[in-house]
């Protein structure tokens, strides 16, 4: 295989100027994969097109849910909650050939490879509490004063589970068994919208934020489970960073009023593997 792996995320598409961005997003060539790493917008129409779009022009497109993709918007048509909304995304994808948490893991074999490519879907679970607080109800105390609260308390539904963190936490053991299971001997790239380890949200403007952004409980997973690279998003700061010898990459897009501030047309995919040097 001659192509690379491209990495996305926070599309948000439901503001023009993104979506005219998405309309510019193409391979290199033939063999290209594209990994979209959550946060293509919110209504369930809009995800779907845009997966579609990306699909037809991609030999591969892997796709990890951000939050937002996850929330039960108050002028969406689809109006399941929680885990009934998720499962509806997978199937979505499954209908338009994109591969989800729930798919086998694929194999990419380009020059770098190769690698298994997973996909995560582990949401959060409050334990990157805001500082100087220790328990969740300290932290969200501190956010709900200070006027930082992130969406989801209001349209990210937990469905059947009674809390965010329980369906976090039922996620990580599902997951957890799912990349013991994978070949020993092929290094990984693991995708999840969130980071995988707290460091990331240490450059955020308002630490409280940070809540939201992940979960102490996968904060080994990179070396674990044999990370060549991690993908994530999530938190509008595109940058590379490195953490135990491994390369986190945080590949997203963004709102306008922040991709605008950096003054250059945006280019918000990235080459995590394989192509040209």
């Amino acid at each position: 295989m001659t192509g690379a792996l491209y990495a996305v995320s926070d599309l948000h598409v439901s503001y023009p100027e993104n979506r005219a961005v998405v309309d510019g997003l193409r391979p290199e060539s033939a063999d290209d994969w594209l990994i979209v790493a959550g946060d293509v917008g919110e209504l369930f129409a809009d995800i779907e097109r845009t997966l579609a779009q990306l699909r037809d022009r991609f030999a591969r497109v892997v796709w990890a849910p951000g939050n937002h993709e996850l929330w039960t918007h108050p002028t969406d048509p689809v109006t399941l909650r929680g885990v009934a909304r998720y499962e509806a995304l997978v199937a979505m994808c499954r209908g338009l050939g994109v591969l989800t948490p729930e798919d086998d893991y694929p194999v990419w074999q380009g020059a770098d490879g190769p690698v298994t490519v997973a996909p995560l879907f582990l949401l959060y679970d409050y334990s990157f509490r805001a500082p100087g607080t220790s328990t969740k109800e300290e932290s969200l105390r501190v956010a709900y004063e200070s006027g930082v609260v992130c969406t989801d308390e209001m349209l990210l539904h937990p469905d059947p589970y009674p809390d965010r963190e329980s369906w976090c936490w039922a996620r990580l053991a599902a997951t957890e068994r799912r990349l013991a299971a994978t070949d020993p001997a092929l290094p990984t790239v693991l995708i999840n919208h969130w980071p995988l380890v707290r460091q990331p949200t240490d450059v955020l403007w308002f630490p409280e934020f940070a809540q939201w952004c992940g979960t102490e409980r996968s904060a080994d997973w990179h070396v674990r489970h044999r990370a060549a690279v991690a993908v994530y998003g999530h938190l509008h700061i595109p940058r590379t960073t490195h953490y135990d010898g491994v390369r986190f990459e945080e590949v997203s897009l963004g709102y306008p009023r922040e991709w605008g501030r950096r003054g250059d047309e945006p280019r918000p995919m990235r080459r995590i593997l394989g192509g040209a040097p």
